[in-house]
């Protein structure tokens, strides 16, 4: 049986049914995802060929500026999260 982790999802759903990363807009999380799967093409591509030019390295400083605001609002979020949450105090010896 394989076990489950139940990491906090990364993302919101919006009133529209569109996937949103936490800290990012609805077009940021696309340009995002766009560079993201941009990059692993060029990473491919840079292993066979040689390496990238000026726009790959834009693209790549977009991804990292865009995965950056991302991140820090998603740990923003958890932290939040983990401190409304209820300690829990089963530790406690109540003799």
């Amino acid at each position: 049986m394989t076990e489950r982790h139940n990491a906090p999802r990364r993302y919101f759903v919006d009133a529209q049914g569109k996937r949103v990363l936490i800290g990012l807009s609805l077009p940021e999380t696309a340009e995002f995802e766009a560079l993201d799967v941009t990059l692993g093409e060029t990473v491919q591509i840079v292993a066979e060929i040689g390496p990238t030019d000026e726009v790959a390295a834009a693209d790549e400083a977009r991804w990292l500026e865009l995965y950056s605001k991302h991140e820090g609002a998603w740990r923003a979020w958890i932290a939040q999260s983990q401190a409304e949450q209820p300690q829990d105090s089963s530790f406690v010896n109540y003799v």
